[in-house]
């Protein structure tokens, strides 16, 4: 049964002043009465306007609280008011699914809009559409889209072959499309402007991908998709994976082996081995023999100092980075305030494990194993060996595809598979493997030295946008021979359950900004540096830090009342022991080396989906929309919002079909 969405109560903390109250009053009144509307341009503005509320960057609590409650109402919460209380209700999802859609596309259009509508995004859709002359042509991005009455002849009159739709991969890097003199990622961004949420750059690994049309004169883009670090932690894929921490355990404990053993015991050394301690012999926080011999009074030290880094990195005015690390810096990265934090904490840690685990695997063996499991310390220690593991190599062997998609009019045709099949072929999984074959930056700056991490990926995953269902993802499989596999295997996305709605995709950057302002000032201990290594999701985190400074619930007001369908592509058999480490080499379903691949799959997707599609007049139809005559009417251009000074198509861009 799913969980009805629980009120919340919202009223200002003690230490507000009566006018900050009164403002907040009034301002939810006519939230209530839905009196203003705030979806158009500058909707906060109307609604802190219409609630005669003044100077408000001078009130910083009141700032927070409006803009928070404003987002609120404007993604679809009730709310009531009840003197100086508000009570604020989240969305429920609708049963009807073309609602639900709706509903979600209206809140995801809210921050889209508003990214849309920044001058220094609108000119770089300007940039992007305003023709320049390369080589002996003049071009515009308008050369990268393909008309849609074009296509849909081309299909009346051939049929779904090669020579109509010839779809690759091109990874995007910092180079330059040769037939048009756009940056690659220029092209991938314009593109990415056009899906239905905003654009955000992804901290950790990301590889852009651009699903390119060689059939056409400039290599029309049929669609794009990203390869990006994943989310740590969710309980349906590390389930469905079989490395959840208690699943895992449970199955070791019911049938210990060897393997098992040896790895767990390899885990402890490599650990060890793997943390920077000269800093702490040199300030007598360690001494040499506690490394071979710990003690818990060496391991209380090691807490206490990483407690006292945590605070000074918190705490400074500002703070050291390090940015030369291709330049053999790790030591540096290794001795800020952040890291040696990580480090003592870590080294602490590792050795409890080594005293209180290892002395059941020395040697390691089965038997050792299993009686490791009637001691409750030493299951303990085992619990934050295998986390640890699980933490570090899901960012190395498992990837999220965080963009996946067609453009217009390839989207008719169900392109979105093709792209979603091509993001997991051996074609990105080299590309990946070639591009993070390189030092981790976590793992070196804890070891003040270059640590390599496995860059061959076992598992990409990805959600839905809505969680009534998924038209790209559902019922897409390929025979793995289409990947160089064998012929008696098939590849493709399995469905893993149901994610938690939970994130900050409802909240405004105005309102993160007035979130952050509001904990600093008020003395949040804990800051976020946006720094690499500091910690996931800097956005989650610093509005977490602003609700709590307003004495709001965080947990329930970042529940934006979503759910999203889980899919994983799982690449190998040795699935939960490649990727937790167990097995060394992973045991692919494709061949990764595969230099067919890219035109194999098209082959497999023009005869699966496009040909079944291109035979639909309704298709045909809807294909036909999409013209690049002027004025352009055209699904892959970007959606500047109406009354913003919506470029037009100029004078010299010259019709490109009558």
């Amino acid at each position: 049964m799913k969980e009805e969405p629980k009120p919340v109560v919202l009223s200002l903390p003690d230490d507000a002043t009566r006018q900050e109250r009164q403002g907040f009053n009034r301002l939810c009144s006519l939230l209530a009465e839905g009196a203003v509307g705030s979806t158009d341009v500058n909707g906060h503005d109307q609604w802190i306007k219409a609630a005669k509320i003044k100077k408000l960057y001078e009130q910083p609590l009141l700032a927070a609280a409006a803009h928070t409650v404003i987002d609120l109402v404007d993604q679809g919460w009730m709310i009531r008011t009840d003197r100086s209380e508000h009570i604020v209700t989240p969305p429920s999802a609708s049963g009807d699914s073309e609602e639900e859609k709706a509903r979600i596309r209206r809140q995801e259009h809210l921050r889209r809009d508003e990214q849309l509508r920044q001058s220094s995004v609108r000119r770089f859709v300007e940039s992007m559409e305003r023709t320049h002359q390369h080589g002996n042509q003049l071009v515009s991005i308008f050369k990268l889209m393909r008309d849609g009455r074009e296509l849909a002849d081309a299909l009346q009159r051939s049929g779904a072959c090669a020579d109509v739709i010839n779809p690759y991969v091109q990874v995007v890097d910092s180079s330059t499309c040769e037939l048009t003199g756009f940056k690659l990622h220029d092209i991938w961004r314009y593109f990415r402007h056009t899906w239905s949420n905003a654009y955000a750059t992804v901290p950790g690994r990301s590889m852009p991908i651009l699903i390119r049309d060689a059939s056409t004169e400039f290599h029309a883009v049929i669609g794009l998709a990203a390869i990006s670090s994943p989310v740590v932690q969710i309980a349906e894929r590390d389930r469905w994976m079989g490395w959840d921490t208690d699943q895992f355990l449970e199955q070791v404990r019911t049938e210990p082996t060897a393997d098992i053993a040896r790895w767990l015991s390899r885990r402890i050394s490599t650990q060890l081995e793997e943390i920077y301690a000269d800093d702490l012999l040199q300030d007598g926080v360690l001494q040499p023999a506690d490394l071979t011999s710990p003690t818990p009074d060496v391991v209380a030290r090691l807490r206490a100092d990483a407690e006292r880094h945590r605070k000074r990195h918190h705490q400074a005015s500002t703070i050291r980075e390090v940015r030369n690390i291709d330049r053999d810096a790790w030591v540096d990265r290794a001795t800020t305030d952040l890291f040696r934090s990580k480090r003592s904490l870590l080294l602490a840690e590792t050795l409890e494990v080594a005293t209180l685990l290892g002395a059941y695997l020395s040697p390691p063996t089965a038997e050792g194993l299993a009686k490791a499991f009637t001691d409750s310390k030493a299951r303990t220690q085992m619990r934050r060996v295998v986390r640890r593991a699980r933490g570090e190599r899901v960012g190395t062997v498992i990837a999220d595809l965080t963009v996946c998609g067609a453009v217009a009019p390839y989207n008719t045709l169900a392109a979105g598979k093709l792209v979603g099949a091509l993001a997991v072929s051996p074609r990105v999984l080299a590309a990946y493997r070639q591009k993070y074959a390189r030092p981790s930056e976590i793992a070196s700056a804890m070891a003040g030295r270059p640590i390599l991490r496995e860059p061959r990926l076992s598992f990409i995953g990805t959600t839905s946008l809505y969680g009534t269902g998924s038209s790209q993802y559902n019922r897409l499989f390929w025979p793995a021979e289409v990947m160089g596999g064998q012929s008696d295997a098939r590849m493709g996305f399995h469905e893993l359950g149901r994610s938690r709605s939970f994130g900050t995709s409802h909240f405004s950057s105005e309102t993160v900004d007035a979130l952050v302002r509001l904990s600093t000032l008020r003395g949040s201990l804990v800051r976020v540096n946006n720094l690499f290594g500091e910690g996931v999701s800097p956005r989650l985190r610093k509005v977490r830090l602003g609700i709590a400074a307003l004495g709001w619930p965080a947990n329930e007001l970042l529940k934006h009342g979503r759910e999203r369908i889980l899919y994983g592509v799982p690449l190998v058999r040795n699935l939960r022991d490649y990727s937790i480490g167990i097995d060394e080499e992973p045991d692919y379903l494709l061949n990764p080396d595969q230099p067919e691949a890219d035109a194999r799959v098209a082959n497999w997707w023009l005869e699966r989906w496009c040909r079944p599609r291109a035979a639909r007049q309704e298709v045909i139809a809807s294909m036909r929309s999409h013209r690049l005559v002027r004025p352009v009417h055209h699904g892959a251009r970007v959606p500047l919002p109406a009354g913003d000074g919506m470029p037009t198509l100029g004078q010299e861009m010259l019709p490109l079909f009558s």
